[in-house]
């Protein structure tokens, strides 16, 4: 008897746990998923339903974006619950939600969005530099798929061997930076051209025009100069007050 009841309670044991391991959750979306990415655009709306599978009682539910818990209203949290993204924004991109059992964090699913967007470079613009100064024109890059960025003088591939140029380019800003800026090297207009396999290429101009240098006085040093000046003076009158009030006295 003692066999077949050890042999009835491991089965009673793997039945249970079966039956608990048994229970999953699963994400859907609108727009679909392509391959575990929810591929859409800024401006549009994106919603996802988690639900529960193969669940013997009503399971609750939980929802996570990059980690940090998403509030939910009460109704929508017991085997079925909804999240929207309405916008999407830029900053909504490669950002993962996952959904999982509130009794137990293995039992999940994560799913993630994919915002694709062009390049906003800025508006073109003129820039009056004076001569032997530096500069640097900027344009604002930051997009996905992340796009190539070459810099282009009077509609040429710009020579990036000259010393007087350097780039640089973080993903969000690229940079054109200009030394030591003198008129007959300099004086052009610039192209930042950012090329996207989707979108295409964007376009933004730095009319640069070099002007005279300009003479700075320093400000400080210049007013400590006058204030020396003015109480030097003003220590003289009264140290000669008496003798200058003589010149004044009637005979």
């Amino acid at each position: 008897m003692r066999p077949n009841f050890g042999i009835q309670f491991l089965l009673l044991v793997l039945i249970c746990v079966c039956g608990v391991y048994s229970t999953n959750v699963t994400i859907l979306s609108n727009p679909p998923t392509n391959g575990g990415l929810v591929q859409t655009n800024p401006d549009q709306t994106v919603t996802l339903t988690c639900a529960v599978i193969d669940s013997a009682a009503p399971e609750e539910l939980q929802w996570f974006r990059n980690g940090q818990q998403v509030s939910l209203k009460d109704g929508n949290r017991v085997n079925t619950s909804h999240v929207c993204v309405d916008p999407v924004s830029r900053d909504d991109n490669a950002v993962t939600f996952t959904c999982q059992l509130k009794s137990n964090a293995d039992v999940n699913a994560s799913i993630q969005l994919q915002v694709q967007y062009p390049p906003t470079l800025g508006l073109d613009v003129e820039m009056l530099v004076e001569e032997k100064s530096d500069a640097a024109l900027s344009c604002d890059v930051r997009a996905y798929p992340p796009v190539s960025v070459v810099w282009k003088k009077d509609n040429n591939l710009l020579d990036l061997s000259s010393s007087s140029y350097k780039t640089s380019n973080n993903g969000f800003t690229a940079t054109l930076h200009i030394t030591n800026i003198k008129r007959h090297a300099h004086q052009s207009v610039y192209t930042c051209e950012a090329n996207s396999n989707i979108y295409g290429v964007s376009k933004r101009s730095f009319s640069v025009t070099v002007v005279d240098q300009v003479m700075k006085f320093p400000l400080w040093p210049t007013v400590a100069g006058v204030v020396v000046i003015l109480l030097t003076i003003l220590l003289a009158v009264v140290s000669r007050w008496q003798k200058i009030m003589k010149c004044f006295k009637k005979d």
